[in-house]
């Protein structure tokens, strides 16, 4: 994603290589990811999703993956029934069977399988939420509806129209936060309240809650602020944090911090005790797309092809401890625990040709598997326990499962 300005435009990289090994990447049908391909059953390249109905229960959340307690502390409650109307068979047959080169399923490696796909949005998915004690999943995109599904059949069961294209979205507790053109919606999921929250200046393109304040990061740099009062039952102006030159499109709060990412490729650490910037990282040479916190560290990612890992020094100042290289831009982290509870990390590329997530697993950073989209990956989230949502440029929706690795034999 190239920003230009308030422009998002995404770059188109080159094809990509061989891997480590010397194994050429397995691919899905470039023509049939664009609804075109004409070859059908001729086709060599992979023309099928593989796809489980299974259900699922309960749910957990959290804005970036990663908590001490992802269950403990995501607030939501664990009576929800994802039943096995979820998911649909959509399987396509390749006439080269066994022999084919190409792989036939939307992923590669054996830790996750795709459970099933929401179909309804017309444009890039840009935030998908799970709001405490509901049983219905929230999804936004920048053809400025919010869907609302049911989580027992996976159907939609609402479209939400904002008038105008949604940049982020997010859950803390009952509420649901979207981001839009100067302005934050709020709505309350339990008692069905909406509120309208002014003051940003242009497009809101990252929110995040942390020490009962809610933060927008806007379009021309500023990090607005709010406190709930509970007496008025509104959200009130309390801070707006300056410093960053262009938009902040990226927040995450850890350790009484928060940490913005932005346009201007810096990161800066804030306090949330006093709303003051304690330092300002600037090792990155683009746009900062994404931080999160893991454990001590504060990872983050950029067009500049580099995932870095900072940590603190005696001094309390954060510095670079790794720098991951990718071939291509880096558009959003999310981590998360497999099956096993291992931490694990979800890198969206920005690669027109692969349109990939790689999954490596922390700290080595070692490849666990990729997953496919037919267009690149802005959002990812943590769904019900052993699972995970993906939301692709096309506007489509998929909800994948964690499988855990079969216990080896001894004899």
């Amino acid at each position: 994603m190239d920003m230009d300005g308030s422009k998002r435009i995404f770059q188109r990289m080159g094809p990509s290589t061989s891997n480590e090994n010397g194994l050429k990447q397995q691919k899905v049908c470039f023509h049939w990811r664009q609804g075109r391909c004409n070859r059908g059953n001729q086709c060599t390249y992979l023309h099928q999703e593989g796809i489980n109905n299974n259900g699922f229960s309960s749910n957990s959340k959290r804005a970036h993956g990663f908590s001490e307690d992802d269950s403990a502390r995501s607030g939501l409650r664990r009576n929800t029934n994802f039943n096995n109307k979820w998911g649909r068979n959509n399987n396509r047959s390749c006439t080269f069977g066994d022999q084919c080169r190409f792989s036939h399923s939307w992923s590669t490696g054996d830790c996750f399988s795709l459970l099933t796909q929401l179909e309804g949005h017309q444009k890039d998915i840009t935030g998908i939420a799970l709001p405490s004690g509901s049983d219905k999943l929230y999804t936004g995109s920048k053809d400025e509806t919010v869907r609302v599904w049911d989580c027992q059949s996976g159907q939609c069961a609402g479209a939400i129209s904002v008038g105008a294209e949604i940049g982020c979205m997010i859950s803390e507790g009952p509420w649901v936060f979207v981001g839009l053109m100067n302005l934050v919606k709020a709505w309350n999921t339990q008692t069905n309240t909406e509120l309208s929250l002014n003051g940003p200046v242009g497009q809101v393109y990252s929110l995040v809650v942390g020490n009962d304040l809610l933060m927008a990061g806007t379009q021309d740099g500023t990090i607005l602020v709010w406190k709930f009062n509970i007496t008025t039952n509104n959200f009130e102006p309390a801070a707006s944090l300056k410093g960053h030159t262009l938009a902040v499109v990226t927040m995450v709060v850890g350790a009484n911090r928060l940490y913005s990412g932005s346009m201007d490729s810096s990161i800066r650490v804030w306090s949330l005790e006093t709303l003051q910037c304690l330092q300002t990282l600037s090792d990155h040479s683009n746009v900062v797309m994404s931080v999160l916190c893991w454990d001590q560290f504060l990872l983050s990612c950029s067009l500049d092809k580099t995932i870095k890992v900072w940590a603190a020094t005696d001094s309390g100042k954060l510095e670079v401890t790794y720098t991951h290289n990718e071939q291509h831009g880096l558009l959003t982290l999310f981590g998360m625990h497999d099956a096993e509870a291992k931490p694990v990390l979800l890198c969206s590329c920005n690669d027109s040709v692969e349109n990939c997530i790689r999954v490596y697993e922390l700290p080595s950073f070692s490849e666990r598997g990729k997953i496919y989209s037919k267009q690149h990956v802005l959002s990812i989230q943590i769904g019900p326990p052993g699972f995970f949502f993906t939301g692709d440029g096309t506007g489509l929706v998929r909800v994948w499962q964690w499988v855990a690795q079969p216990t080896p034999t001894t004899t």
